[in-house]
């Protein structure tokens, strides 16, 4: 829940600084249900594709061992469901590309180049944010999504997407998990 409670300080400083929440990304759609779904299946794509080629590329363990305890335990996944959903989806959008591309695009400015190097920044962060959860593996898949994620809130300066695929994303890893397909799709295209 650290995600989340960093997304609500952030939300607390935006207001208490003055900072419109715009600046942070919290952007309105023009469709909503058009944006969750689109948002929704580039999440679950992007994390199969994440599980069965690019992660063992880099030689991941096929098994995520802290998180197989919810392997067939329905009562430990579900909190785990909300958790992933307002810690990841919100909180951590909030914080890794909200606000810290609010307050280094203060500090570096906005041309191309400095949103690159934010992105790039910002992916680095979050990654190795990731390590003493998720392990070496982590910090890899933590960079990819960031660079992914940072690079369409650079490019469209708004979070909901963002918070959406990133939800939809973790859910899937939690799905795969729980119905003990891991190893399956880790191994679907690179045997």
């Amino acid at each position: 829940m650290i995600g989340a409670i960093m997304g609500v300080l952030v939300l607390v400083w935006a207001q208490g600084s003055h900072t419109p929440w715009r600046d942070i990304g919290y952007v309105r759609p023009r469709s909503w249900i058009r944006s969750v779904a689109i948002a929704s299946v580039v999440g679950v794509v992007f994390k199969l594709v994440m599980k069965a080629v690019v992660m063992p590329m880099f030689g991941a363990d096929p098994i995520n061992q802290r998180y197989h305890y919810l392997t067939g335990n329905l009562a430990a996944l579900l909190p785990m469901i909300f958790v992933v959903i307002i810690g990841g989806g919100f909180g951590e959008e909030t914080f890794y590309r909200g606000f810290l591309f609010e307050r280094l695009g203060k500090l570096i400015g906005s041309s191309t180049a400095a949103k690159a190097a934010i992105v790039l920044i910002t992916s680095v962060v979050f990654g190795l944010a990731h390590y003493s959860d998720q392990g070496l593996a982590g910090v890899e898949q933590a960079m990819i999504t960031g660079l992914a994620f940072g690079t369409t809130f650079a490019l469209t300066g708004s979070l909901f997407p963002i918070m959406i695929a990133h939800a939809a994303f973790d859910v899937t890893a939690l799905a795969i998990i729980y119905w003990d397909v891991e190893s399956a799709v880790a191994h679907l295209i690179l045997k």
